[in-house]
């Protein structure tokens, strides 16, 4: 159960996870611009049930083309924005840097993870972390949470042992009913009920690590 006086969360990677990814040769991209955001079907309908779970519903994303001069941060934070106001997410954090900038909030790094759970109350152990990308499963992974890979085929390094794989994030979010039971205060607090690895769609990628 959590702990008095916090939540737990269901952390989200964007890319692939809540809208599409463009992919190209293999490799996901983020969309260009907000006329670019397309939300993957199912994904209001899943932020809604994880939501009346009692969920904070936290985004960590990498954008290091911000670093890489190949986006802007404004477009960026346009896209976050209509995101949230599509999906309703209660934040999103942002990552701006390259592997070359050695920060502490680059996935697979858990700074984004940590510092929205010190931001929002969050009990860490209690939150699941959703990605398509073996950097989220690792950023959930060192973060304490439980890990859901959204394995999309690309060609490039795949999640290291998750706890679940699946194909999109209503199965992401059926798995999470099945391991939380609600409490029987009525509070509407989840509470573990069980810690089982399970797969629906196990499809893996490629050995190849990206950038992204």
């Amino acid at each position: 159960m959590a702990h008095d006086n916090v939540r737990p969360a269901v952390f989200l990677d964007r890319n692939g996870v809540l809208n599409r990814a463009i992919v190209v040769d293999g490799k996901p991209h983020p969309p260009t611009s907000v006329d670019d955001l397309a939300i993957l079907p199912g994904v209001p309908e899943s932020c809604s049930r994880l939501r009346e779970l009692g969920f904070a519903l936290i985004v960590v994303t990498n954008q290091p083309d911000i670093a890489r001069s190949g986006q802007q941060a404004a477009t960026v934070e346009a896209i976050n924005v209509a995101l949230r106001t599509k999906v309703g997410v209660d934040a999103v954090y942002v990552c701006p840097h390259d592997d070359a900038d050695r920060c502490e909030c680059r996935k697979p790094a858990p700074g984004l993870l940590l510092q929205a759970a010190q931001d929002h109350r969050l009990d860490l152990t209690a939150s699941f972390m959703v990605g398509d990308r073996w950097r989220d499963i690792e950023a959930g992974r060192r973060a304490g949470c439980r890990t859901i890979w959204i394995d999309q085929g690309y060609r490039e390094q795949a999640a290291a042992d998750p706890d679940a794989v699946v194909a999109n994030l209503t199965e992401a979010t059926n798995w999470i009913e099945s391991m939380y039971a609600m409490t029987a205060d009525g509070a509407g607090t989840p509470s573990v009920a069980g810690g089982a690895r399970w797969a629906c769609s196990r499809k893996r990628g490629t050995d190849m690590q990206g950038r992204n």
